[in-house]
């Protein structure tokens, strides 16, 4: 059987798109995913996304990560998503679709950003060396010196095994801003991926909210560069650590579409 699939990516975090509304993916499997995902012997990618009927929204979100496992939310690749439906035409420039962590709202704006709410933030906790919250996935961030230096792959790797995060283990996010700028740059090292990726939506999502935290502003729109690209995040601020109205902007890009045998 011959699937036809797109490859999206959202500021280099890059996915294999499948439209499964009409057909039973019978070769799905946890291996299968994880090869499709290589690098050097698949398509390659950081994860695959099947495009799903729903009864409550205009499509269902299922996301794998690159080995193969059922993922929590990806920010990045509900955007690529969104943009693949719209090709597809399956909504307009205003779309609502339901993900692991529940129903998101899209906007495809006029330079073809991709305007996307995500989940309310219900708490962060922090820790003598950073925080942690979720947004859509577990997040730890922790701010750095020096971050175009640091070791990402190594720490980060050290971080999302620790046994305070057992059992499903965290992403782990490094951040840093710009002096005398209000420009942020992170880093993010993906379970799941087990690397780092050149973007993370959800990471950077993160990132912010504990960027307000940290310096105690009521600044509530950051400018974040990834190695990927750059991405917008913006929220309102409730009491005790809670964030509503969370928005991810940034782009999300049609690379190619092909075929492979299942």
């Amino acid at each position: 059987m011959l699937v036809q699939f797109s490859k999206y990516h959202g500021t280099g975090n890059d996915f294999i798109l499948i439209d499964q509304r009409r057909q039973e993916l019978t070769w799905l499997s946890q291996e299968r995913i994880a090869a499709l995902c290589h690098r050097r012997f698949g398509i390659g990618s950081d994860g695959l996304i099947l495009l799903q009927n729903s009864k409550q929204s205009d499509f269902r979100m299922r996301y794998y990560n690159a080995d193969g496992r059922e993922g929590s939310m990806c920010g990045n690749g509900g955007r690529c998503l969104v943009a693949f439906a719209h090709r597809l035409g399956l909504c307009g420039a205003e779309s609502r679709f339901e993900g692991i962590d529940g129903l998101h709202q899209a906007f495809i704006l006029e330079n073809k950003d991709i305007r996307q709410k995500m989940k309310d933030v219900d708490g962060v906790t922090v820790l003598k060396d950073g925080f942690l919250l979720d947004t859509g996935s577990p997040h730890f961030v922790r701010f750095a010196d020096q971050l175009d230096q640091l070791p990402v792959e190594i720490e980060g790797r050290k971080i999302r095994h620790e046994p305070r995060f057992a059992p499903d283990g965290v992403n782990v996010n490094f951040a840093q801003k710009d002096a005398g700028t209000n420009i942020w740059h992170v880093r993010t090292f993906e379970r799941g991926v087990e690397a780092e990726t050149w973007s993370c939506g959800t990471g950077v999502t993160a990132a912010a909210i504990c960027a307000y935290l940290q310096e105690k502003t009521d600044k509530n729109s950051y400018l974040i560069h990834t190695r990927g690209g750059s991405l917008h995040v913006e929220f309102e601020h409730q009491d005790e650590n809670r964030f509503r109205q969370v928005y991810l902007t940034g782009p999300a890009l049609h690379v190619y579409d092909g075929a492979f045998e299942a």
